[in-house]
């Protein structure tokens, strides 16, 4: 196949006939412009950025396109791309993104479009510093959203025409039991973009989703909440966009509520994971890459891009190809589209919550939490959802498991009498590095940490009279759980959970002037959903019991 010409080809044929090309005959599709989106080679000794090139070509068919305008219109399109990108990136990674030039050249790419067409080298996939960056799902959205803003600037100046740029997520999102009978209080906080003042959100779309059911399409409200009713013995799910007459944004984090018929206590379920992120990093004067057998990274949602784990992290093999270079992979990940973070698991630990009979839930972002908008004193049972959130060096976002507000959240509600249930992967790794942390989940929590389960050949737990499974590889149906936490009960917690067949500690309770029951590994990851539900009514019972 002629890959490369076809491309241009296909779509003047799409646009032949339309305004934007309208010498040529095709479907008169309106495509008024063209955008290659390209990783280039090269690397960089010193572990520099090698960045962003512009690729336009103004010397065809007498230097103007289809329409008549001037080519040069191209060259227009790759400088606002390339400073749009370069502006975003600095702003938002506090990182001096390289615009290595713009090139006037001969590609067919750029000189077969009817219409204004650029390549964008985004960055090389040859040089680890780039990649570092690269393969982090935040900067994805980060260029994504930045190549989307230059295209849009060019399209409104060559229509001469003002623009608004689709808002951002919202935050803060929650849900509350409302006033009246069988309703829900929905509340959210809309997101300004300090990189956009066009992108305010003027109004937003609530979309709703009852049991296992897809969601509706949704309903437009002016303001940042919503009551909706509800028919008890069901599990309502909503997520919020924010709109604006750009268009609208990506959807929040998925939140779930559920009204027993019968009810004996209510949950308040707090999503705290958050994190996309990477791989694991290794970087040290002779070795660079990343290490997928240690930590996968979290895709956002499902992650396609991996061959397989790396092989050659000798960095005096740079920029050679092949085996034993640098950044040599293995293919066992070739066509897997590994699952990462749905944003979705309020859903999953209220079906087991719906399961137990009897009790309510409700659920809430972390940050609706640490921001005062949600009192966990008001519940008498909390479920905190840690899945893989956890501070990592090399990422550019905060993803602490227990941030310094949360900690002292937490400690009020535990002092206050509360009952507290606690999952993930890095609940005490991530909390080891710092005194203060570690009085916190030894002194409030009851456990301490001792040491992450590398071992992979096996995904099996025991506890509370059942043997569970966890996925630890990469895989398509769940994010994988690499290297759990083993955590030891402090008297008078006591354990409740083993690793098998190792026997480390997986899980501890305490019970004293309050409770708390901590797993080292997400309690969403176990695979069958009828452990999850016997597991879920035995905390439970842990909670309520006299």
């Amino acid at each position: 196949m002629d890959d490369i010409n076809t491309r241009s080809n296909v779509i003047n044929y799409l646009s032949g006939g339309s305004v934007y090309n309208p010498g040529q005959a095709g479907l008169g599709v309106p495509l008024e412009a063209t955008l290659a989106l390209h990783s280039d080679a090269g690397f960089s000794r010193t572990d520099e950025i090698i960045g962003s090139l512009g690729i336009y070509t103004t010397d065809f068919n007498n230097g103007k396109l289809n329409t008549g305008i001037d080519r040069y219109a191209s060259r227009d399109l790759a400088d606002i791309l390339l400073t749009q990108i370069q502006k975003d990136i600095l702003a938002a990674y506090n990182t001096p993104w390289t615009r290595r030039s713009m090139w006037d050249k001969n590609y067919s790419e750029t000189r077969l479009p009817a219409t204004p067409s650029t390549i964008i080298e985004l960055l090389s996939h040859q040089n680890f510093a780039d990649m570092q960056l690269g393969h982090d799902p935040n900067f994805k959205f980060t260029v994504g959203r930045a190549i989307y803003k230059g295209m849009l600037q060019f399209l409104s100046t060559q229509h001469d025409k003002e623009y608004a740029v689709q808002p951002l997520p919202v935050s803060n999102f929650a849900i509350r039991f409302g006033n009246k009978k069988n309703t829900l209080d929905l509340s959210w906080k809309g997101e300004d973009d300090p990189l956009e003042p066009t992108a305010r959100p003027r109004e937003y779309m609530v979309y709703t989703r009852v049991g296992y059911g897809g969601f509706d399409n949704g309903t437009l409200v002016s303001k940042p909440y919503h009551t909706v009713k509800i028919e008890p013995g069901l599990v309502y799910s909503f997520k919020v966009t924010a709109v604006n007459r750009g268009g609208e944004s990506f959807p929040s984090e998925i939140l779930a509520s559920y009204k027993a018929k019968h009810e004996r206590a209510r949950v308040l379920i707090v999503n705290g994971f958050d994190r996309i992120s990477g791989p694991a990093v290794i970087n040290t004067s002779t070795q660079a890459g990343f290490d997928l057998n240690q930590d996968p990274g979290v895709p956002d949602h499902y992650n396609i891009s991996f061959s397989g784990a790396q092989i050659g992290f000798d960095r005096s093999q740079g920029g050679k190809e092949g085996k034993g270079s640098l950044g040599d992979s293995g293919k066992e990940l070739e066509g897997m589209k590994i699952a990462g973070n749905s944003f979705d698991y309020p859903f999953i630990h209220g079906k087991a919550i719906q399961a137990a009979a009897r009790y309510s839930f409700v659920s809430c972002s972390d940050e609706a939490v640490e921001n005062g908008i949600v009192n966990l004193e008001y519940y008498p049972i909390v479920d905190y959802i840690l899945g893989l959130e956890k501070e990592d060096a090399a990422a550019h976002a905060y993803y602490k498991t227990f941030s310094s507000p949360m900690q002292r959240i937490i400690t009020s509600y535990c002092q206050s009498g509360g009952n507290l249930l606690v999952s993930g992967a890095y609940v005490g790794s991530d909390m080891s590095n710092t005194q203060g942390n570690r009085e916190f989940t030894e002194m409030i929590l009851k456990y301490g940490y001792q040491g992450s389960l590398t071992d992979k050949t096996s995904g099996r737990i025991s506890g509370l009279g059942r043997n569970v499974t966890i996925p630890r590889l990469p895989n398509e149906q769940a994010y994988a759980v690499t290297a759990p936490d083993c955590i030891v009960p402090l008297a008078p917690a006591f354990p409740v959970f083993t690793y098998l067949p190792g026997n480390q500690s997986a899980g501890i309770a305490y019970k004293g002037d309050y409770r708390t029951f901590v797993l080292g590994f997400p309690f969403e990851s176990i695979e069958s959903e009828a452990d999850r539900a016997q597991i879920m009514a035995s905390i439970l019972g842990f909670f309520t019991q006299k």
